[in-house]
């Protein structure tokens, strides 16, 4: 009696494993093959070979871009390599990335940049918010871009016990910010099994000096986060659900979802196009070779157009797609009169001329 119970158990244990690779290979769309899309006139950026996971373009047409992420299961192509922060003026005929000088007194050795957002105050400042990873742990660094001297100026690191697994922020005021959390656990074990058995209980968490506090949750892993030209809603990636979640800003900081947005990619980071007001999203066409790597079939590279964001009936154009033979694990895009930068996790950037 005692065998047939163990064995019973031991059926369904494997049945239920079964059941969740088989779930798990259709939330990464581990089959899927991409039909290539290419854009003209575009050029590799010399000096990003390792990673331009996010970028932020000002009003003025210059860009931030975060270099060197590492993040435990995704590939790194320089282990030894500290993180930076990348500039391109798009104003330029020819730009070129130049990597910012970061004042004394900020350890650059242990510099893990991830999620960035802008942010302009009423005197002209602009101050750059950083993800960070040191020794893969997660703080918000806070710089201020000193424009002719092409430097961040450190001033200030955020850590809060609710800031863990943090991946993008956008910065709506001074301290004042909406960050995702794309993971419960820390524990890179843990991690794992909660996104093998969907556990959903990713956030979205809003920070002040006076009060840090989740406003949205449910989310299998909550990922790119911006907001819409007018200020009014808050646009979040849930990369593994495949969609993107529409919330309503209110004046308490709270969120309110109004829609969500199904796309069947796997979608990184956002960005909104300042002329159009449209969704840019860099995504991963198959995950399970970003999850996987293999330098021979290595991942793809998607970028998805979403109009109409509030309508009934948005419309999803693909606007780039490449099997990895250019791009690999491509995280984000933003746009800029014309021009477009498309950024990876840990590969090389483009830049195009539309």
């Amino acid at each position: 009696m005692g065998k047939l119970v163990v064995l019973t158990l031991l059926g369904v244990s494997l049945a239920l494993i079964g059941e969740r690779l088989l779930v798990f290979r259709e939330r990464t769309n581990a089959t899927r093959e991409l039909e290539p899309v290419e854009l003209q006139n575009c050029d590799l950026i010399e000096g990003l070979e390792n990673g331009s996971e996010d970028i932020d373009i000002l009003p003025s047409g210059l860009a931030f871009i975060s270099n060197g992420l590492k993040y435990q299961g995704m590939p790194d192509l320089a282990p030894d390599a500290s993180g930076k922060i990348y500039l391109m003026d798009l104003n330029e005929q020819n730009p070129r990335a130049e990597a910012l000088k970061i004042s004394d007194g900020f350890d650059e050795k242990f510099f893990n940049p991830h999620g960035i957002s802008t942010f302009i105050d009423k005197d002209h400042t602009v101050y750059l918010y950083v993800v960070n990873h040191p020794h893969m742990k997660s703080t918000v660094e806070i710089f201020k871009f000193e424009e002719q001297q092409r430097s961040l100026i450190h001033l200030k690191t955020i850590k809060h016990e609710l800031l863990t697994s943090v991946n993008d922020i956008v910065v709506l005021g001074p301290e004042l910010f909406y960050a995702t959390r794309d993971h419960y656990f820390t524990n890179y074990f843990l991690s794992l099994l909660e996104m093998f058995l969907d556990l959903r209980w990713t956030q979205v968490l809003f920070y002040s000096p006076k009060e840090v506090k989740v406003v949205a949750k449910g989310f299998s892993s909550a990922n790119g986060i911006t907001v819409s030209l007018d200020h009014k809603y808050i646009y979040v990636a849930d990369v593994l659900a495949k969609n993107i979640h529409l919330m309503e800003k209110h004046d308490n900081w709270d969120l309110t979802q109004l829609k969500v947005i199904p796309l069947g990619t796997l979608v990184d980071n956002l960005t909104v196009d300042p002329d159009t007001g449209d969704i840019l999203a860099g995504c991963h066409p198959n995950a399970m070779k970003l999850l996987i790597y293999k330098p021979e079939d290595p991942p793809g590279s998607e970028i998805l157009r979403i109009q109409n964001v509030l309508s009934d009936k948005p419309r999803v154009s693909t606007i780039y797609a490449n099997n990895g033979s250019v791009l690999q694990g491509t995280s984000v895009a933003s746009v800029y009169h014309g021009k477009i930068l498309i950024g990876t996790v840990f590969h090389k950037a483009l830049y195009c001329v539309l």
